[in-house]
């Protein structure tokens, strides 16, 4: 337990400088928007008079520095501005939009789990047979095939034609499981298929560099039935590497919502994000990259925690 302590301490001290480089990041390219927020919040007949109080009232007209410090103390207060007009915390705009963002990339990281260690256990169960080289094929044609461009088949051929599923909207889980789940589907698989083919790639090259080894050999000689050998030894030593990757690939998929949300009319992060840029929103745009930036940052942090526990090497394990 203490181990796990002092890897969460040591992960959280390289977050510190980390977070600061994302919030300066966001903050500068955001800051130095061609976009005046005085114009966007009163419009363009309004007189200098009136856009000079407003940059006075906000801090605008502040020096780089000072503003990006209130800016940081406003953030660890949880105030991330307001939105303009109406007048609406951004806080409270992205803490509505949140949630479905995380449920459709959760929903995305489950298909692309069950993808990828089905496609990878089966081509590296039957590597160099004709399963493996139909998995290689669908594989490859998987990761080449952009999320976008994927969901609009699926809108096309699912949902237009055949009408299996909705072509967009969202439906709350406490409204209906079931309409959350249809409204959600074809979004996650449309997310999962690329990641999920990548991912089976990873897991087929260890997998099959576990079944050489030699402790494999020998138990299979020594009577253990195959699958055992498999199931307990094998997929568990084969799965250490993926999960590493997995981290990269749950910041694709929170990447991907944006366009993909677009898409399927989803009131999540990714249409805020396109709302605020619409309309020149700095200060949503803003709240909504950083919160989506932090997010991948502890995703990647609980991936470094669960590959402790999945590594017996780093805990002192043979």
């Amino acid at each position: 337990m203490l181990a796990v302590l002092n890897l969460v301490a040591r992960r959280l001290l390289t977050l510190v400088p980390l977070t600061l480089g994302i919030t300066l990041f966001v903050f500068v390219v955001l800051q130095f928007s061609p976009f005046d927020p005085a114009l966007s919040v009163l419009g363009d007949q309004a007189s200098a008079a009136q856009i000079e109080a407003f940059k006075a009232s906000h801090g605008l007209d502040d020096p780089f520095v000072l503003r990006y410090v209130h800016f940081l103390g406003d953030l660890v207060q949880g105030n991330l501005g307001v939105t303009f007009p109406p007048a609406v915390p951004v806080a409270d705009r992205i803490g509505e939009a949140l949630p479905l963002t995380i449920q459709l990339t959760a929903l995305g990281v489950l298909g692309a789990l069950v993808i990828g260690l089905v496609l990878g256990i089966v081509a590296a169960l039957y590597r160099d047979r004709w399963p493996d080289q139909v998995i290689r094929f669908v594989s490859m044609t998987g990761i080449a095939m952009p999320s976008f461009w994927l969901a609009l088949l699926l809108i096309q051929y699912l949902a237009i034609n055949n009408r299996v599923f909705p072509s967009g909207g969202y439906v709350n889980p406490g409204d209906s499981v079931a309409g959350w789940l249809e409204s959600l589907a074809l979004p996650a698989i449309a997310l999962a298929v690329p990641v999920g083919s990548s991912l089976a790639r990873i897991v087929r090259t260890s997998m099959v560099e576990e079944l050489d080894r030699d402790y494999v050999r020998t138990a299979i000689g020594a009577g253990l039935p195959p699958y055992v050998v498999v199931g307990r030894n094998v997929l568990r030593n084969a799965l250490v590497n993926p999960l590493t990757v997995l981290g990269v690939r749950i910041g694709y998929l929170i990447g991907g919502t944006v366009i993909i949300e677009a898409i399927f009319s989803l009131p999540g992060m990714g249409t805020l994000i396109m709302t605020a840029v619409r309309n020149n929103d700095t200060a949503l745009a803003q709240g909504a990259v950083l919160t989506i930036a932090l997010g991948f940052v502890v995703v990647n942090l609980v991936v470094d925690i669960l590959y402790y526990f999945a590594n017996p090497r780093l805990r002192g394990g043979h």
